[in-house]
């Protein structure tokens, strides 16, 4: 038994003997390591670590439920915790909602951790950060590196437990030479997987290429959107599309069964492909869903409430705040085509000034078959305007490119879009993804994607970035 399965377990025997034996009662313990290596201006500035324990608790007394928390496990603390969310219960109103606890069954092991990055030092995120810079050739640099490992368990006074660990590191950098900057990412489960020379040697290529933009006037244009660019697709689809309580309440453009989407778009909510914990906050099995298969939409994120409400049970997608916000995919991965069956597109002829402006193949691949658009970096400081039709206001980041009869020409300035994700990427819409998918780091609430670079027919430009 873990330290965490232990702890989880006494906080319920607590709940039994302060709030007698009618209390339901669920608890989640998470020891969390994180660490962190910030540079700037091409320095380390700063290295943090901390090492915290989260109990959460959630009861439901006499029809009526509350949830508390703390980081304190001692005796006394413990005792505190149960006591005040007991009492919050009997304040608050009846929940006839309550889908009950989650019975006794089996939570399969999560993904295998690996030891040197979840026990990894600050001199290894070092080594890296001064690869970055070095690669840089000169450029202003800055971002950090960071490693993560967390083990946790859950208990319930149905009799179920589940407990798992996980691992991850991530990188983030940008190159900056005058006005123009650069940016390469990536996250792994190990930290040997990243490799701070070629992401330095990616950011530094892309700073230079967009150098000396020009302006391009608003209109729809056709878009190669890199890796990180799809991410905010993909997390906004998330949180407003295949959320379950935002589909009961009609505020979700998903629909189960209809061809929402092109053939071509396979979109899989898979938390133990990353380092995700093998349970969520109920305690409920995570495992692979299938979300958009070949076009259709097919699923939606459930916890055990939303699940009850629209008779199919939990999807694990249990967290804190789901009665709020909804139950949200967390770990979503865009399936890049199979390799043999999809022949590999030959490379663009690059200007040698701006052959950083295409970073990898299928990039290249992609923006090959562009007669006239844009290829896109990054998306960000997106905002919701519609969540019903999911349109989306926001800008383009760090390198903005015009691509005239499959070649990159010019950089541009930075754009603003308003766009409707599912349109965007709607029947007949998606003219190319790349073969390789790359997992970005986490930007909002933990939520991460893995995609490859996706050619789109239209994207609508609706003026500068100070528009």
């Amino acid at each position: 038994m873990t330290a965490e399965l232990d702890l989880a377990a006494r906080v319920i025997e607590l709940v039994r003997d302060l709030g007698g034996p009618s209390a339901e009662a669920e608890a989640v313990v998470t020891r969390a390591d994180l660490a962190l290596t910030r540079f700037a201006n091409s320095f380390i500035h700063q290295n943090v670590a901390e090492s915290t324990v989260d109990v959460r608790l959630r009861v439901h007394v006499d029809g009526r439920t509350a949830a508390g928390g703390g980081s304190v496990v001692s005796p006394d603390a413990l005792r505190a915790l149960v006591e005040r969310t007991l009492t919050a219960a009997r304040l608050c109103p009846p929940d006839p909602a309550w889908p009950g606890l989650t019975p006794p069954s089996p939570v399969a092991a999560g993904p295998t951790v690996d030891e040197a990055t979840a026990h990894a030092e600050p001199d290894e995120r070092a080594a890296r950060v001064r690869a970055f810079v070095d690669a840089v050739g000169g450029l202003e640099a800055a971002g950090y590196c960071r490693t993560a490992h967390r083990s946790g368990a859950f208990a319930n006074s149905a009799g179920h437990s589940a407990h798992g660990r996980s691992a991850e590191a991530a990188m983030d950098g940008i190159a900056r030479t005058g006005g123009a900057d650069g940016v390469a990412r990536h996250c792994a489960d190990r930290l040997a997987d990243l490799d701070g020379a070629a992401l330095g040697t990616r950011a530094a290529a892309k700073a230079r290429a967009a150098a000396d933009p020009v302006e391009l006037p608003p209109g729809r244009y056709q878009v190669v959107l890199e890796p990180a660019a799809v991410a905010d697709l993909l997390q906004n689809l998330a949180w407003y599309g295949f959320n379950g309580k935002r589909h009961a309440e009609g505020q979700s453009f998903a629909e189960p069964g209809t061809a929402q989407f092109d053939p071509s778009v396979t979109l899989v909510d898979d938390p133990l492909h990353g380092s995700g914990l093998p349970y969520d906050l109920e305690g409920t099995a995570r495992r692979a869903l299938t979300l958009v298969d070949g076009g259709v939409t097919r699923a939606l994120a459930h916890d055990r409430r939303s699940g009850a409400g629209a008779g199919v049970g939990s999807t694990g997608h249990g967290m804190l705040g789901a009665t709020t916000v909804g139950p949200i995919p967390h770990n979503l991965r865009l399936l890049a085509p199979p390799v043999d069956g999809d022949p590999a597109g030959s490379a663009p002829t690059v200007d040698a000034g701006l052959a950083g402006a295409v970073a990898d193949d299928d990039t290249a691949a992609l923006v090959a078959g562009v007669h006239r658009g844009l290829l896109v970096t990054d998306l960000w400081y997106t905002r919701v305007l519609d969540p019903k039709s999911l349109v989306v206001t926001g800008l383009t980041r760090n390198g903005l490119w015009l691509v005239e009869d499959g070649v990159v020409t010019r950089a541009v300035r930075d754009l603003r879009f308003t766009e409707s994700y599912p349109r965007a990427l709607g029947p007949g819409a998606v003219l190319g993804l790349g073969r390789h998918a790359v997992r970005q780091p986490d930007r909002i609430d933990g939520v991460w994607s893995e995609a490859p670079p996706v050619r789109l027919a239209s994207w609508n430009f609706t003026g500068g970035a100070s528009g």
